[in-house]
């Protein structure tokens, strides 16, 4: 049986829920074609009108009940049903309306996401990927240092090509592998951004079909520039007086010096990574350049180095600074800096790079070594190059399975020589192989 219409305010005071189902019930109002009082289960009541416009079939909502009264109600579906009448769909335009207020929200939120929040937000996404807090600090701090003086404040969704070069090429040239992480960064954290709504259009941090076009590669930089180093025929002459020099930094580029890894990697060691038993020292993937495990066979004179180090109560670090932090890249090259200032006093030569004829730096040192393993040894390629930490490929590559440490220890030793001289001392010959 149809419900009956319902025509006075007191037939809607006292309208019940029927209880038959778990719905809304909906009764006609007298008056006006397609108004209805909608009542939920838990008795709220509301007002409803059905209309056409334009052949479509259009519900809308005229508020609740007492809120809007009958009289209320029923001026405003006869309003909207002449609305309708002329074709004019209100739903419609308040989907449209509600759509370009989002728009604006999302666009005003967009002005208002900075760089710097982008890169708080992709860190936390990814804080799981860091396997230590240590590690995250180490991937933001190049970002923060070089991108934040830049763009940091900068809404993502202005960021431009141009912006992105002021970064980037100032350090192409002299600094690439840094150059490199900040900018693949930048990517990803801009890219992370677009994923979520924050920036439309490219990606000014893209390198392939974007910076591409406007940088040499990153090779071909690297290939030019290579860092000073000291002379193979001078490395011992350096290294003595490297050790006449005071402080936990000469001690920290006397230890680089011996294990020919890189700087932040001494920087960062910590005797836990150190076995002075076994001789070796493990340095976890997350503080290697290429994210794999190194393990490092320490010859003698490095093992007498670390067992004289003093150690810092409750400081995990091998060579602490003098406040208990890591000691600063700049510490290092400070420390051959004033080595090759008092050189060239004495003798007017200094430690020159015999090819570039600039002053040898820390990271020079590793081409020293591997100088020396290929001129001076007959050292297997493959051992100078797994010294260094480099990908070894093909056949190399089966060496790289098993670190081949105890295959290297005998090259540390013989470089330690080389340094401390102990080769021209003892006159002896080092078999190869």
């Amino acid at each position: 049986m149809a419900k009956p219409k319902l025509s006075t305010v007191k037939q809607l005071d006292a309208l019940p829920h029927t209880g038959a189902n778990n719905k809304p019930e909906r009764y006609g109002v007298e008056g006006v074609p397609g108004l209805y009082i909608q009542i939920t289960p838990k008795g709220s009541k509301s007002w409803l009108l059905r209309v056409s416009v334009n052949g479509k079939s259009r519900e809308l909502g005229l508020g609740g009940y007492p809120e809007y009264g009958l009289k209320d109600a029923k001026d405003k579906a006869k309003e909207q049903r002449a609305k309708a009448q002329l074709g004019i769909d209100t739903k419609a335009e308040k989907e449209e309306t509600r759509a370009k207020n989002a728009a604006k929200a999302r666009e005003a939120d967009a002005k208002a996401y900075t760089f710097e929040k982008a890169l708080d937000d992709y860190v936390d996404i990814k804080r799981a990927t860091f396997k230590t807090y240590k590690a995250q600090m180490q991937w933001e701090s190049p970002v923060r240092r070089y991108a934040f003086p830049v763009i940091g404040k900068m809404p993502v969704d202005e960021i431009t090509v141009q912006d992105v070069l002021k970064i980037i090429q100032p350090l192409w040239d002299t600094k690439n592998e840094t150059a490199g992480r900040v900018r693949s960064r930048m990517e990803l954290i801009i890219a992370s951004a677009i994923v979520r709504g924050y920036r439309k259009g490219d990606n000014p941090a893209r390198w392939v079909g974007n910076l591409a076009a406007v940088l040499p590669p990153a090779k071909a930089v690297r290939d030019v520039r290579n860092m000073p180093a000291v002379p193979i025929a001078r490395a011992a002459e350096w290294f003595a007086e490297l050790r006449q020099c005071a402080g936990m930094g000469s001690r920290a580029l006397e230890f680089l010096a011996l294990t020919a890894v890189r700087s932040g990697n001494v920087r960062g060691a910590t005797w836990e990574e150190i076995d002075l038993d076994a001789g070796v020292w493990e340095i976890p993937a997350e503080r290697m350049k290429m994210r794999q495990a190194h393990t490092v066979p320490l010859p003698t004179v490095a093992l007498d180095l670390l067992k004289a180090l003093p150690r810092m109560q409750g400081n995990p670090l091998v060579f602490p600074a003098p406040r208990g932090g890591e000691l600063s890249d700049m510490t290092l090259s400070a420390t051959m800096r004033r080595m090759h200032a008092a050189k060239l006093e004495q003798d007017g030569v200094g430690w020159i790079d015999e090819t570039s004829k600039a002053p040898a730096v820390p990271h020079g040192l590793r081409s020293t070594f591997r100088d020396w393993a290929g001129d001076m040894t007959e050292y297997p390629r493959e051992l100078a190059e797994m010294v260094l930490a480099h990908t070894v490929g093909g056949v190399e590559g089966a060496y790289r399975r098993g670190q081949a440490i105890e295959r290297r220890r005998p090259i540390m030793e013989a470089w330690a020589a080389h340094l401390t001289g102990a080769e021209q001392e003892s006159g002896k010959v080092v078999r190869f192989g």
